[in-house]
């Protein structure tokens, strides 16, 4: 039996499976992007479905930009909170 993967939620801190977490990546050319798949390449950082979460971090005063190594524009912040926000809506959905 294998073990489940833990990672961490970059706002909370709280430790979770990693199926339960969705990650945001910075691809090698920069772009900041939702993976549900959790396999793109690049640099990432995790965030649980908590809606306190998903605010803080992507209200622009959270960690993420810094775990990400780049400077996230209000455009992109937005755009990432409604996918963000759709993944864990579809997902609770599913349930």
């Amino acid at each position: 039996m294998r073990k489940t993967p833990q990672r961490s939620c970059i706002s909370c801190r709280k430790v979770f499976d990693k199926k339960d977490l969705l990650r945001i990546v910075r691809t090698p050319e920069g772009e900041v992007t939702v993976d549900p798949t959790g396999k793109m390449s690049g640099r990432g950082a995790y965030i649980c479905s908590d809606p306190e979460c998903i605010k803080k971090q992507l209200s622009g005063k959270g960690r993420l930009a810094s775990n990400l190594n780049t400077v996230i524009s209000p455009e992109q912040q937005e755009k990432i909170k409604k996918d963000v926000e759709d993944y864990f809506s579809k997902v609770k959905g599913e349930q």
